[in-house]
């Protein structure tokens, strides 16, 4: 069993210092050259263009552009590097897990990837040059893989395919996109809808109304459903499933049947966390082991963070946050049952 820890990072401000922070980190780890090892073994099978880039980011998040800046000036690296490792578009993505329940009033998330790729960081940042102030472990550095922003949409997504990509963004900086962007399910939805997809996800979705969406999506078709929970297969763009959706048809059949709609978060989270209840997965040699739970609470503006299995659950009053507050904590402890260390380790 391997002991490992996140940092916990504050910043307020704009996105180019931002950028800047984020690049400080990078030369504290050990990310940069396992990114580049990462390359040289599995070479890229898209290309970086990096004006289409631009103008996509001037359409969609223009402020997330500056933060790539921050970033690049900080390096010093070439700008088709920075696209490539944090710019996240245009990017293949491997198999993955995770599922995600709907309670009432709360969103619980497992995300299952491997530990390599994982920036083992979480974050909270408040913009004051446009965009929302977010909540969230962080993907690739500038992306979300779940998380929450300041109106109380909390988002997640569930990996489906990786057949017949397309053009466009991969599925972390979509997560950023939305808690950068929306302010509910609805814009959420709109925004799912118009930006390009890379490969084929489920977006899952509540707002501060307790409203909550989950969307199919793909480079070719985006659909909306309700539902309370999602695994690792579409339920209506069926034609668009992987060959193999077993083991996710099972785990989606094993959530159904122990959770129910009226169900506490402390249950939900308990059943996420431990192993026992074969939701949290140990298959981390195979990219679908369980590295971190997160519990959303949109109308609170809180939520909760547990890394690793039967892990200790750190709470967040982001709303207090907002106001100024600061936290008490830098790192957060777990432990995984594997020797793959994090990308930034």
């Amino acid at each position: 069993m391997q002991q490992v820890n996140t940092q916990v990072f504050e910043f307020r401000g704009n996105h180019y210092d931002y950028g800047v922070a984020h690049a400080k980190w990078l030369q504290s780890t050990k990310m940069l050259q396992n990114r580049d090892k990462e390359w040289k073994i599995r070479r890229p099978r898209f290309d970086i263009n990096i004006s289409e880039t631009h103008k996509i980011y001037q359409q969609f998040a223009p402020q997330i552009w500056d933060e790539l800046m921050g970033i690049q000036d900080t390096l010093k690296l070439p700008l088709d590097q920075i696209l490539l490792n944090y710019g996240h578009y245009r990017v293949y993505a491997k198999d993955s897990g995770c599922s995600i329940f709907l309670g009432n009033d709360y969103m619980v998330r497992n995300y299952d990837y491997n530990p390599a790729t994982y920036d083992g960081r979480f974050t909270l940042f408040q913009p004051n040059d446009g965009g929302f102030a977010q909540i969230g472990p962080t993907s690739r550095v500038t992306g979300r893989m779940d998380g929450m922003n300041e109106h109380g949409l909390a988002m997640g997504y569930n990996f489906m395919h990786r057949k017949k990509p397309g053009d466009g963004f991969v599925c972390y900086m979509i997560g950023r996109l939305i808690l950068e962007t929306c302010r509910n399910v609805d814009d959420a939805v709109q925004l799912l809808k118009e930006i390009p997809h890379r490969s084929s996800f489920s977006y899952i979705m509540m707002d501060q109304t307790n409203n909550s969406i989950i969307v199919e999506a793909t480079p070719r078709n985006v659909i909306t459903k309700q539902n309370h929970l999602c695994t690792n297969h579409f339920e209506i763009l069926t034609h668009e499933n992987r060959n193999y959706i077993k083991e996710s048809v099972e785990r989606y059949n094993r959530i159904e049947d122990i959770t129910n709609e009226s169900m506490s978060l402390e249950d939900a989270f308990r059943y996420f966390n431990n192993p026992q209840y074969e939701i949290y997965s140990k298959l981390f040699n195979s990219w679908s082991g369980t590295i971190h739970t997160t519990a959303y609470i949109p109308n609170e503006l809180t939520m909760k963070f547990a890394l690793g299995e039967n892990g200790q659950i750190y709470t967040f009053n982001f709303n207090d946050w907002l106001k100024g507050s600061s936290l008490s904590i830098s790192s957060i402890p777990g432990q995984i049952d594997t020797d793959i260390a994090f990308a930034s380790e």
